[in-house]
């Protein structure tokens, strides 16, 4: 469902140098597959997901998502995906229910308002449904920006550090909506800070470091390839033993 090989991606810093955010990375994710993507800040990590969303386009190498290519088909890719960053916004003076009914509208879902009406009990929105987002608390807002990304169900979910902004509970609810996205054989593909979240609901991960994959593959794999036990351990012994 999402391949890619040697994506590269440079931008101009403030001294009007070019810095490459991305060297190559190559990486794929599958049907019925959470694959995590795992790096310390300014890793590439988002530049990597952005790229492949088709928000910017990458300056070499090649993706496909859903069988479309993002360079010539980024339109059919934003059909097929639900992409969620940390810098998602919302309209402020639209509400949860609004906000729902116009994103599936968009997406060409002929039953928005029924769509929008099953995610706010998905989600546990409905009892603030009904209210601006602008008078939302973080972790409300959280939940009303992951129902928009899935609201029209996307074959492809790309989620760049959800939890960010909810509390345990509300994070355990979309832990529980990933893992039954994957059993109906979604793509995710998952960027987290979190260790243990990796653990938990990936099938497979890509360390990236300073634009460069490190290493991908099963935990127990990377267990095996570096000796250690933990995943925090696993990380930090790949990314500390790369000089980029």
């Amino acid at each position: 469902m999402i391949v890619a090989e040697g994506l590269r991606k440079a931008f101009i810093n403030g001294e009007g140098q070019p810095v490459l955010a991305v060297d190559g990375v190559s990486l794929d994710a599958h049907a019925g597959e959470i694959v995590g993507l795992l790096g310390p800040n300014g890793a590439g990590k988002s530049t990597t997901m952005r790229m492949l969303s088709t928000l910017i386009a990458p300056d070499s190498g090649s993706a496909r998502v859903a069988g479309h290519d993002v360079r010539s088909a980024p339109a059919e890719v934003r059909r097929s995906i639900g992409y969620l960053s940390a810098s998602t916004g919302l309209f402020g003076r639209l509400t949860p229910r609004e906000v729902l009914v116009y994103v599936a509208t968009l997406q060409g879902c002929v039953d928005a308002e029924a769509r929008a009406e099953a995610s706010l009990d998905r989600f546990d929105i409905r009892k603030f449904g009904n209210v601006t987002c602008d008078r939302l608390s973080t972790g409300m807002k959280q939940k009303v920006s992951i129902a928009r990304a899935v609201v029209h169900d996307p074959p492809v979910l790309i989620f760049d550090e959800p939890t960010s902004g909810l509390d345990v509970l509300v994070a355990q609810e979309l832990f529980a909506f990933l893992e039954e996205a994957r059993k109906r054989g979604r793509c995710v593909l998952y960027s987290t800070h979190i260790m243990g979240e990796a653990e938990r609901l990936c099938d497979r991960v890509v360390v990236i470091h300073a634009g460069v994959v490190l290493a991908s593959g099963t935990v127990a794999e990377l267990r095996v390839r570096t000796g250690r036990e933990r995943l925090e351990e696993v990380f930090v012994q790949l990314v500390r033993g790369h000089a980029p």
